[in-house]
């Protein structure tokens, strides 16, 4: 018994010298500034338990920045888990419960326990890492169920243990009480065409040819990596003509890949956010906040309550001089949405169908 105490024990020390390095893309760039605040933000060298909220929009490289995170400071713990798409696991058959189980296991606690239920598996984590110091990194956090059960409060977790959470929605970060949230913004244009360079050429600047298309592209995709990511890659090794094509298809018709995981957030919307959403994206983009509201408010919306939960889940922001701002990709698929609902399907027909008349002519 003694022997096999011992062992664990070298196990664990040899963990902590040689942290697991998980794969990130080599197509990196933008993150230094966000990684650097990050690492701040999080204070690794001083005790007290500390949560970091990312929040931002579908696609704008939040699993990419927490994995570089994780292979930038886990050096720094000896007991590290990553949960990785928390969302989609935790509509799985005992989803949450499965995840419980994973933290409790990974985080190199002696005499792994089988968890019969939720109940057991908070008061687990609970009892198990009040005094260990940990590192968790809980990636894709979409409902207030997921933080209570895996990282209820920072009183779970033992002196020096930092938590790292990524999510769409805002307000998630803000009600959890985390200690500094962390918004990640789209690339700059000299950034995005790096990146976009990075998988349509595998180097950072277009080929003869190709500059005032990649330049194109560039701004079709609006600074979101994801789309970046998705054209880069569709085009490679394609001629001038193909490219050409490609771009009068975007014009016309939305990236799948890409509208699909923007619209993930859509479908999470009520009804009446949803009408709000596409009213903006079809005809109140830019407009003056205060303009905006009280027309909303004339077709007997909630406008305030609308608004604010369109801007906690990053469909739109306010910009300093109260003008309602949305990404390019997010108004593009609203304004697909309208179409497909007034063509193929009679949901709230009359409602779409008077925005398609307007935005059409």
């Amino acid at each position: 018994m003694h022997e096999s105490k011992i062992i664990d024990d070298i196990i664990e020390e040899i963990h902590g010298i040689i942290p697991k390095v998980l794969d990130v893309s080599d197509n990196i760039v933008g993150m230094d500034s966000c990684l650097e605040t990050l690492i701040s933000s999080l204070n690794t060298h001083l005790n007290g338990v500390r949560m970091v909220g990312v929040y931002g929009l579908g696609g704008i490289g939040k699993t990419t920045i927490i994995t570089t995170l994780h292979n930038k400071i886990s050096n720094r713990f000896r007991s590290i888990s990553f949960l990785t798409n928390v969302t989609g696991e935790s509509t799985k058959d005992s989803g949450i419960l499965k995840l419980q189980q994973v933290l409790d296991d990974t985080l190199g606690v002696r005499g792994q326990l089988t968890l019969k239920n939720i109940h057991e598996g908070v008061k687990v984590i609970k009892d198990r890492l009040s005094s260990k110091k940990v590192l968790v990194l809980l990636d894709d956090i979409d409902d207030s169920r997921q933080f209570e059960h895996l990282v209820g409060k920072h009183s779970w977790f033992g002196h020096g243990s930092r938590i790292v959470i990524t999510t769409r929605k805002k307000y998630l970060l803000r009600a959890h009480g985390v200690d500094y949230m962390y918004e990640v913004d789209k690339l700059n244009n000299v950034k995005a065409l790096q990146l976009f360079c990075s998988y349509a050429f595998k180097h950072h600047l277009p080929k003869k040819g190709y500059r005032d298309l990649s330049i194109h592209i560039v701004q079709y995709a609006d600074g979101l990596p994801l789309a970046l990511k998705v054209l880069g890659s569709l085009l490679f090794r394609k001629e001038v003509k193909d490219w050409k094509s490609e771009l009068r298809k975007l014009e016309q018709v939305p990236n799948m890949e890409i509208t699909n995981v923007l619209k993930i957030s859509y479908d999470g919307l009520d009804d009446t956010q949803k009408m709000i959403f596409l009213d903006i994206a079809c005809f109140l983009k830019g407009k003056n906040m205060e303009a905006v509201t009280t027309i909303l408010d004339g077709s007997e919306f909630n406008a305030e309550s609308g608004i604010n939960a369109l801007v906690d889940r990053c469909f739109i922001a306010i910009s300093k001089d109260k003008m309602i701002e949305m990404h390019d990709l997010l108004t593009q698929m609203g304004k697909e949405i309208v179409y497909k609902e007034c063509h193929n399907g009679p949901l709230r027909e009359a409602y779409y169908g008077d925005i398609w008349m307007f935005i059409k002519y």
